[in-house]
């Protein structure tokens, strides 16, 4: 793999805490890139083989149920940080909730009321898990991710709160 994707590059710096299944893979990149990127089971299991195909990962033991865990070779540290060196490119934004904001004039007022009221709760719910992020991070680097977290969770609350629900 010559140039890494970001979901491949995500998986491989997962990895360096030391082997992990698919399924744990999945799960650790829940809590640590939540707030920020989304990696899919599908994702998860469609990269892995590429990644031991190309050498970058190796398989590891096998674990209850079938699972495999992956461990990553010299070769994937080196393209991992190749990686984490390259120019990152322009990030997109893909947010369902704002997509939907941007057609919710095609609802009715309770519709869109009802829209509003789910997602403040669930972006209420991640501005206090991302403030005990906040709190908790362990070292620099995962504490301004906590901190962006927390930003993001706050301007999309402020959204919510300039879309007319009547």
């Amino acid at each position: 793999m010559s140039d890494l994707n970001a979901t491949a590059a995500a998986l491989l710096g997962l990895l360096h805490d030391g082997p992990k299944t698919g399924g744990q893979l999945v799960a650790e990149a829940g809590e640590r890139f939540g707030a920020f990127f989304s990696v899919t089971r599908s994702q998860v299991y469609r990269e892995l083989p590429a990644l031991a195909d190309a050498g970058l990962l190796r398989l590891g033991k096998q674990g209850p149920r079938s699972s495999q865990q992956y461990v990553l070779t010299a070769a994937g540290k080196k393209a991992f940080k190749n990686w984490l060196l390259s120019e990152p490119g322009p990030d997109h934004l893909r947010s369902p909730l704002i997509l939907r904001m941007v057609h919710a004039g095609s609802l009715t007022a309770k519709q869109r009321q009802g829209l509003v009221d789910s997602a403040r709760a669930s972006y209420g719910a991640q501005q206090e898990a991302a403030k005990t992020a906040v709190k908790t991070a362990e070292d620099a680097y995962a504490k301004a991710v906590a901190e962006f977290g927390l930003a993001h969770a706050k301007a999309v609350l402020k959204l919510l709160d300039a879309i007319p629900t009547a």
